[in-house]
This record gives structure tokens, C-alpha cells and sequence, in this order.
């Protein structure tokens, strides 16, 4: 299930979207201030962001500024076009002034997710020293094989396939029940454990950091 989060102060507009959004089978998250956004997703990681211009708090401007890796449609009643320049090249992947079509708006969003998937790696997920092949399922540390269990292999490639961000445990969770249904809520630090002392044993570092009541993420070496 693809998830979308709705940044918008308007709870009748915000209501509106995640009814017409949770019919066509997505997940809906919310959150109705700029402040809110950024702490709703340093622990969770959405398919597509619905950004509203006039928030309370950090602006939506400012919640762009800060986001990588996620497309990002802006919903605004701006119809100034050099609003809409200036944050298309700045970051958002579309731009709709409201009001809207909402049929037209899912029509751009299955686009935006159709280039996301088309943007993900087919070959191989690499992240500093850690490379994982898709194909042959190997895994390699500075180019030195690691033999990982199912459940192991399953966590890193979704960490790979989000280096830079933090995945909340119930995300992490869920994303990779499909292949590992033995991995459960009790069970995944212990995974998690195993996978991290498998990655340190050969260069003596640890790649996967902990962050402390939301999840897990790759360990940036270089700063």
C-alpha cells in the first residue's frame, strides 16, 4: 500500500483529501502545521507529500526546503506564476492551486508514483561501503561478501533504498511482512542486532544506527 501525507492546516480540505485518497486504497497520514510535518516524518518515510503553502509554524516553503527523497505535490490557492516557478525548481514535483479537481489530482499523483518507481535502482543499492545486488542477492562490505538470512537481507534493502532517512519500526514493519512474515514487532530488534554485528565484523564500524523511540537508519560515516 502506498502511503501519502497531507500537510494542510484546513481540517475540512484535509478530511476531504484523505476520504477521496483512503477510497482509491492509499494510506493517509496528516499533520496540519509545518513543525508537525517535519516531526511526522523524521519517523516515517510516505510515497508522496500533499504540502499546503499557509501553515502555522515553519511555512510550507520551509518544509520543502527540508525534504529529499519524497515527491512533493503543492496544494495552494497561489496563482502567482512566479510562486509556482520558484517552488518547482526548488524542490516540488507539481503544483495545483486549490481549488482542485480532485480526480485530476489523483490522476498527477499515479504519475508522480509511477516516476518514483522508475527512479528506483534496478541493478544494485549501494550506500558508502555497502553494496547489495538485486539480482544475485549478494551483499558486500568494502567489496567483502556477507551472508545475510531472509529477514536480514529484506531490513537492509529497504535502508539502502532510504539511506538518508529514519524508518519507524511499524514502517519497517510492514514494508517487509510480504517476504519476511517470520519478523515481528518482539523479534526485529534482534534481527536488526544480528545484521548490525554481520556489517561491523568486517570493517569493525556499525552502519545502522538506532534512533531512539522512532526506528532505524544507515549510519553516515563520512560526517
Amino acid at each position: 500500500m502506498k502511503t501519502i501525507a497531507i500537510i494542510d492546516d484546513d481540517v475540512a480540505i484535509g478530511d476531504m483529501l484523505q476520504e477521496v485518497l483512503q477510497a482509491e486504497g492509499y494510506g493517509v497520514l496528516r499533520a496540519y502545521s509545518g513543525t508537525e510535518a517535519l516531526y511526522l516524518l523524521s519517523g516515517t518515510q510516505p510515497d508522496l507529500l500533499l504540502l499546503d503553502l499557509m501553515l502555522p509554524g515553519l511555512s510550507g516553503e520551509e518544509v520543502l526546503a527540508q525534504l529529499k527523497g519524497i515527491p512533493v505535490i503543492i496544494l495552494s490557492a497561489r496563482t502567482d506564476v512566479k510562486d509556482k516557478v520558484s517552488l518547482l525548481l526548488n524542490g516540488a514535483a507539481d503544483y495545483m492551486t486549490k481549488p482542485f479537481d480532485t480526480k485530476e489530482l489523483l490522476a498527477r499523483i499515479t504519475v508522480q508514483l509511477r516516476k518514483t518507481e522508475a527512479w528506483q535502482p534496478a541493478g544494485v543499492l549501494s550506500f558508502q561501503e555497502l553494496r547489495l545486488d538485486l539480482a544475485s542477492h549478494e551483499v558486500t562490505v568494502q567489496g567483502v561478501p556477507v551472508r545475510l538470512t531472509k529477514t536480514e537481507y529484506a531490513i537492509l534493502k529497504l535502508l539502502l533504498q532510504n539511506p538518508h532517512q529514519v524508518i519507524a519500526k511499524g514502517i519497517l514493519l510492514d514494508r517487509i511482512s510480504a517476504d519476511t512474515p517470520d519478523c515481528t514487532d518482539s523479534s526485529l530488534k534482534q534481527h536488526i542486532s544480528n545484521l548490525r554485528k554481520k556489517l561491523r565484523d568486517v570493517t569493525g564500524r556499525d552502519y545502522i544506527e538506532a534512533v531512539w523511540g522512532i526506528g532505524f537508519k544507515l549510519t553516515d560515516l563520512s560526517s
